[in-house]
Parts: C-alpha cells; sequence; structure tokens
C-alpha cells in the first residue's frame, strides 16, 4: 500500500547524500538499479510464520548518471508491502496491515524525509 503524507514524495537530492541517509535511517539499498531508479527497503519481522513486512522508498533520476553515482533524485511515494514466503511481495490494500504497522512504517519514513529535507537540492 502507497504510504501517503510522509513528506518524502517529491524531495531532490544527491544520489551521495540519498544513500548516507538511508543507511543512517536503516533502509539497505537494493541490489536492483537500473539507470534511472534507486530501491531501499527496511525490513520489518513478524510473529507470523514466513511473513515479513518491507517499507520501500524509491526514486527517480532526474538528472546525473546513476551507474556513476551523480546523479540527482526525485523521492516517490513510498510503498509498504508483506513478502508471502517465497512468493515475492504484495502492496495491496487488501493485505490488512494493521494501524501499529502503518504508523511505524510512516514514522520510519518520516524521520528518513527528515534528514533529506537537510541535503535537499533545488531543481
Amino acid at each position: 500500500m502507497k504510504l501517503e503524507g510522509t513528506g518524502i514524495e517529491g524531495l531532490v537530492i544527491k544520489q551521495k547524500a540519498l544513500h548516507h541517509v538511508m543507511n543512517k535511517a536503516g533502509f539497505i539499498r537494493g541490489g536492483q538499479w537500473d539507470y534511472e531508479r534507486v530501491t531501499y527497503d527496511y525490513k520489518i519481522g513478524s510473529p507470523e510464520k514466513n511473513i515479513t513486512y518491507y517499507v520501500r522508498v524509491q526514486g527517480y533520476a532526474i538528472e546525473g548518471d546513476v551507474d556513476s553515482g551523480n546523479a540527482v533524485f526525485k523521492m516517490l511515494t513510498p510503498l509498504l508491502g508483506r513478502h508471502y514466503y517465497p512468493h515475492g511481495v504484495e502492496y495491496g490494500e487488501q493485505e490488512g496491515f494493521s494501524k501499529d504497522l502503518m504508523d511505524r512504517a510512516a514514522k520510519l519514513v518520516e524521520r528518513a524525509a527528515g534528514d533529506i529535507k537537510n541535503h535537499q537540492e533545488v531543481v
């Protein structure tokens, strides 16, 4: 599900600063990158068997080159998903996320957004 209103959507930041901020917030950059996007995930364990939750934050390069490390990213709306082993992550509203989980996920993103604002680029 989309985590609306966290304050991260639309923020603009240089790649190296973004990587620093997201690592500091506990997000791990996914190995799946391309020349236009970057993805960071925060893993949240669950007492449910074979269920793990992920908060996913993505950015889209608006200038520069991701491969060279000099890109500037515009941040997208973050997602909350449930991983079903071995099938993958589902992000739909029908996943029935608890209010506590949604609040925790939003707070994680809001904290990262606050740091991104300190490094924000003017475009």
